[in-house]
């Protein structure tokens, strides 16, 4: 009888050591299948909120010196805000609707000459786009502290 327990001692310690194994990989894996979805994420939202600046001021500038009625060139900024829709916090979208109210804003406003646009840089008034930029470092890097966005 004890040969009996001695085996069925040894198949259980070898049970437990294969499913201790066995769920320390799941869960390794797991985890690291995560930090990737995480990561992947992180770098859609940057690439996102890259593409927005980089219209945004490129629309801007051509609104300080050019009025002008037809949409056409907003669209495409237009479209970065409805993505940021999907996924980003309110406070990013609220930024991201406030930066394209001020440049059709702009645009409806007669063109500035350089001396204006000096003295606009020098007050702080071409910095538009800050708002927007905190919001969206706020939302990244709370995604990064909680491990997840």
């Amino acid at each position: 009888m004890s040969e009996y327990l001695s085996a069925l001692m040894g198949l259980a310690g070898v049970a437990i050591g294969s499913l201790t194994s066995f769920i320390t990989t799941w869960t390794t894996q797991r985890s690291q299948a995560r930090e990737k979805h995480r990561d992947a994420e992180t770098a859609k939202r940057e690439k996102l909120f890259s593409d927005f600046i980089a219209e945004a001021t490129r629309l801007y500038g051509d609104a300080i010196s050019h009025q002008k009625d037809d949409v056409s060139d907003l669209v495409f900024c237009y479209a970065l805000v409805a993505q940021m829709r999907l996924f980003s916090s309110r406070p990013v979208v609220d930024a991201a609707e406030l930066v394209m109210d001020r440049i059709v804003e702009t645009y409806l406003a007669p063109n500035r000459s350089l001396s204006q646009i000096k003295d606009m840089a020098r007050s702080g008034a071409l910095n538009f786009l800050l708002e927007f930029g905190e919001a969206c470092r706020v939302e990244l890097s709370a995604g990064r502290r909680s491990g997840g966005l």
